[in-house]
């Protein structure tokens, strides 16, 4: 299993970052090799990506959900294992840091081959910076989702 911890400064309100990254089926337009997320329901996602020429569906739970806070997760099916939690820390008025913290365990031969070289630190290094360019380019959330999900 690897972790994989990466943190970007973004120039907007905490609650507009928050907002944004609650907008899931929107992940394809700054995580790179995620095709599709389609939201289930307010807990559930079913995921389409396509990492190192491997193409895999699975099936995420949100475990923890806290507004302006915390998103956490776990894969509950498919051939992808991971799990993390993404955390946003007002840093003033303005600026907001958004934290990703992920244990992903490499599925196939493509995958093990990808972490051994560092593609899946660089690969949420670089979904963190298209992130910020996405929200600070746009200036606002395209939607927003504030209801609490407890763990257990």
């Amino acid at each position: 299993m690897s972790t994989v911890t990466e943190s970007v400064d973004v120039e907007v309100p905490v609650h507009t970052a928050y907002n944004q990254w609650t907008q899931f089926e929107e992940f394809p337009n700054f995580m790179e090799g995620v095709e599709r997320v389609t939201q289930v329901d307010d807990r559930h996602n079913h995921w389409v990506t396509s990492v190192a020429g491997a193409k895999r569906e699975f099936d995420t739970e949100i475990v923890d959900q806290l507004p302006d806070e915390r998103v956490a997760w776990r894969t509950v099916s498919g051939e992808v294992k991971q799990k993390g939690v993404v955390t946003f820390q007002q840093l003033d008025a303005t600026h907001t840091r958004v934290h990703l913290a992920m244990d992903v365990e490499p599925s196939g031969v493509a995958e093990k081959a990808a972490d051994l070289v560092g593609i899946i630190d660089r690969r949420a290094k670089g979904d963190l910076r298209r992130f910020k360019e996405y929200i600070e380019d746009r200036g606002r959330e395209s939607g927003a989702w504030r209801g609490r999900i407890s763990p257990g």
